[in-house]
């Protein structure tokens, strides 16, 4: 049997209002979320979207991981789009190769049960 571990998660950003001083720049929200900055631009990965309870809604892979999480957030045709209003948590992990990711996504969506995710869904 193959041992699969979850990588580690290394950028987590949740939904949040700025409050800026004097100076400081207002940046702008996407569905509430102003820390998109964090979240690596060149990068590819696992993309986890989390309510505020905790539960697991979305998995999702990447080649560009900041990219990809707008998109989710704003277009039309993202499979999220009927549950934006519930994402609270985004978790990012760095996962360098695409096989690699491929794997994790599907390892995760059925290990962790994603909510909202219909492909590679084995646990229903």
């Amino acid at each position: 049997m193959i041992k699969i571990e979850i990588p580690k998660v290394d950028v987590s950003i949740t939904e949040r209002q700025q409050n800026p001083a004097d100076n400081e720049p207002v940046i702008k929200s996407v569905q509430g979320f102003i820390d998109l900055h964090k979240i690596p631009r060149d990068k590819g990965g696992i993309i986890l979207f989390y309510n505020i309870n905790d539960e697991l809604l979305f998995v999702g892979k990447a080649r560009k991981l900041r990219q990809r999480v707008v998109k989710h957030l704003e277009d039309n045709v993202s499979p999220l789009k009927k549950y934006r209003d519930e994402v609270y948590r985004i978790d990012v992990m760095i996962v360098d190769e695409a096989m690699d990711r491929e794997i994790y996504e599907t390892y995760i969506i059925n290990e962790l049960k994603a909510k909202y995710n219909i492909d590679k869904v084995f646990y229903k």
